[in-house]
């Protein structure tokens, strides 16, 4: 299968994740069916992916006739056979909730092409948890993208316990022809390699949070200056969603048993709150709506 140009991709979920990926996909040459079942999502996605891209282009980064051809090769869509029938790589990109991603590879395994790729971006949970036999074990992988897509240039392949060798080369290819970088994950294991060692980082400081030994604001700044990271793990759960920043946590905890995954008090009560960090323009920090002159 020549994977530039000739490949299609499907993604399920016009979420932040699944439309930025679609996004790269597309500016590496390749046509992509986004998936969701609100348009009004898929609405979002098409926005937010332009406006993204209009600022590489003001920047210098970016052609405008470039960016145009690049948005044109994202078809949208609220029919999931009609985006992943004809895909020769199919992303689910759905939020990260187990019955939800085990639902949609129970339909995938319905129509997909006998040789497609099946793969999850799950940041915690290995394919195998998602999938029957129906799906075909050796076709199914798990590709996790970093957030944002469109920035971030590592993508995790995790092999399942039936993943064949061509599949995993398969998807490296497909990872490197659409300009990222893979690693691979030789077995499944819970949050694979960057949120396991994430995970551990970003509990302590949680449980200093919970224990009133500092602050939101004072440990994001001990973090930024004192070991380098560009934003401290409450800034940085802030951008990526304390929702999915929660579930992840609650997975681990659930599937490993570790009190060491726990989910904080505090990020429990920011959820149930709603108050879910950029997106909400509330978490642990606030975030105003920027009013247009």
């Amino acid at each position: 299968m020549s994977q530039r140009g000739g490949a299609r991709l499907a993604v399920v979920g016009a979420g932040s994740m699944g439309a930025q990926i679609a996004q790269q996909a597309a500016l590496s040459g390749l046509s992509v069916a986004l998936q969701d079942i609100s348009e009004d999502q898929l609405e979002r996605a098409r926005r937010s992916n332009r406006q993204l891209l209009e600022r590489r282009v003001a920047k210098g980064r970016l052609d405008a006739a470039y960016l145009e051809a690049a948005l044109g090769r994202v078809s949208l869509t609220t029919d999931l056979v009609q985006a992943a029938s004809g895909a020769d790589i199919v992303l689910e990109a759905v939020t990260e909730r187990l019955e939800a991603k085990r639902e949609i590879f129970g339909r995938l395994a319905a129509f997909s092409k006998p040789d497609a790729i099946l793969a999850s971006n799950s940041s915690t949970m290995g394919v195998s948890q998602l999938i029957s036999a129906d799906c075909r074990p050796e076709r199914c992988c798990n590709l996790h993208f970093f957030y944002p897509p469109l920035v971030m240039d590592l993508v995790e392949v995790v092999k399942g316990p039936q993943t064949s060798d061509e599949t995993i080369q398969r998807a490296i290819r497909f990872v490197r022809d659409i300009g990222r970088t893979p690693v691979l994950v030789k077995k499944e294991i819970p949050g694979f390699i960057v949120n396991r060692i994430l995970h551990m980082a970003t509990q302590e400081a949680y449980r200093l949070l919970d224990s009133g030994v500092a602050s939101v604001e004072d440990i994001d700044t001990a973090v930024e200056k004192g070991l380098n990271w560009p934003l401290g793990p409450f800034r940085l759960g802030d951008l990526t969603g304390l929702d999915i920043t929660y579930n992840a946590r609650q997975h681990m905890y659930e599937t490993t048993g570790d009190p060491r995954y726990k989910p904080s008090k505090q990020l429990a009560a920011k959820v149930a709150a709603g108050e879910l960090g950029r997106k909400t323009q509330q978490g642990w920090y606030s975030y105003p709506i920027e009013v247009k002159q």
